[in-house]
C-alpha cells in the first residue's frame, strides 16, 4: 500500500513544541523588521506631524533630489564604504589572529585572562571611548603630547590633521571590537577535531604549518559567512563611534562624515523627516544590492558557503 503523506496541519501539530519555541523570534522579526517597512513611504512624502504618514502630501523623488543637490552624496557614500572596508578587512584579520593566539596559549588560566582583557573594551561605550581618546591624544593635556614635550619634541594635533585622523578611527575600532569578534572564531577553533592537530604535530608540522593548513582551513566557512554578513552593512556607519569621536569638528568633517552623521546633522538644523527616510532607504537599497552581489560571487566560487 502506498504511504499516505501527512498533511501540513499534522506536521505542524507533531512539531508544535518547536513551533512554539520559534514563535517569539518570529513575532519579534515581524513586529520590528517587517511592520516598520511601511514607513518607507515617508521617503516619498513631505512628512508633517499634524497630518501623519498617510495624510502628508506626496512629493515623489524630491527628498532624494535634496541628497543629490546637497553635493555630499558621493563623499558620504565613499567615506561610509571605505571606512567599513577597512573595518571589515582589518577587523577580520585581527579577530582571526587573536583567536588563533588565544587557542595556542599553553595554560587555560592564561587563555581566560588574555581573552578577558581583550574582550573588556567592547563593553566601553563610545562616550567613554571618546573621553579616553581625548585624554590620550589631546593637544594640551594628552598623554602622547605630554610625553612628546618631555622629550623635547613638538606636540601633535590629530584633531586638526584630517590626513591622519582616519587611521586613528580605524585603530580605535580595532581596539574596541577585536576581542568581541574573536569569540566567534575562537568557538569555531574549539570545535575542531583536536586529533588532526595532534597528528600533524606528530608528523613534524610546526605551529605555523598547523595554523595555515588546518586551523585556517577549518575557519574558512565561518570567515566567509561573517564576511557576507558584514558586507550587508557596508553602507551603514557606526553613528555612535563617528559622532562621539569626531564630535562637531569642522576640520574633520570632510574625512569623517558618513551618511548617518549627515542625516543627524540635517535633522538637527532642519527637521526634514522625509529626507532622513530617503537617506535610510538609499542605504538599505545599497546594502541589499551589495549582499546580493557578494552572495552571487561566493556561490560561483564556493556554493556551500553562501547565505542563500
Amino acid at each position: 500500500m502506498p504511504v499516505r503523506k501527512k498533511s501540513l496541519a499534522n506536521k505542524v501539530w507533531e512539531n508544535r513544541v518547536m513551533w512554539l519555541m520559534l514563535l517569539p523570534a518570529t513575532a519579534f522579526t515581524i513586529l520590528f523588521s517587517y511592520v516598520p517597512m511601511g514607513g518607507i513611504v515617508v521617503a516619498f512624502k513631505n512628512y508633517q506631524n499634524r497630518l501623519g504618514i498617510w495624510g502628508s502630501p506626496w512629493v515623489g523623488l524630491e527628498n532624494f533630489r535634496y541628497l543629490v543637490v546637497s553635493d555630499k552624496l558621493w563623499s558620504l557614500t565613499r567615506n561610509t564604504m571605505f571606512y567599513n572596508i577597512a573595518f571589515i578587512s582589518l577587523g577580520m584579520a585581527f579577530e582571526v589572529g587573536l583567536a588563533i593566539i588565544i587557542s595556542e596559549l599553553p595554560l587555560k588560566r592564561l587563555k581566560k585572562t588574555f581573552q578577558s582583557f581583550t574582550f573588556l573594551p567592547f563593553f566601553i561605550s563610545w562616550v567613554v571611548a571618546a573621553s579616553i581618546v581625548m585624554n590620550v591624544f589631546g593637544y594640551e593635556n594628552g598623554v602622547v603630547n605630554t610625553m612628546l614635550v618631555s622629550f623635547g619634541l613638538e606636540r601633535v594635533n590629530i584633531y586638526g590633521d584630517p590626513s591622519t585622523f582616519p587611521l586613528i578611527l580605524v585603530l580605535i575600532r580595532l581596539w574596541k571590537n577585536t576581542g568581541y569578534g574573536a569569540i566567534i572564531y575562537l568557538a569555531s577553533i574549539t570545535g575542531m577535531d583536536q586529533e588532526m592537530l595532534e597528528a600533524a604535530e606528530i608528523d613534524g608540522a610546526n605551529i605555523w604549518q598547523r595554523v595555515w593548513h588546518i586551523t585556517l582551513a577549518h575557519l574558512r566557512p565561518t570567515m566567509v559567512i561573517m564576511l557576507l554578513l558584514a558586507i550587508g552593512q557596508i553602507f551603514r556607519g557606526d553613528f555612535g563611534m563617528f559622532y562621539q569621536i569626531v564630535g562637531r569638528s569642522q576640520l574633520l568633517i570632510e574625512v569623517s562624515d558618513i551618511i548617518d552623521t549627515f542625516v543627524y546633522r540635517s535633522l538637527i538644523n532642519s527637521p526634514n523627516t522625509g529626507m532622513a527616510a530617503a537617506a535610510g532607504l538609499f542605504q538599505s537599497v545599497l546594502c541589499f544590492v551589495t549582499i546580493l552581489l557578494a552572495n552571487h560571487a561566493v556561490k560561483k566560487i564556493e556554493p556551500d558557503y553562501t547565505l542563500f
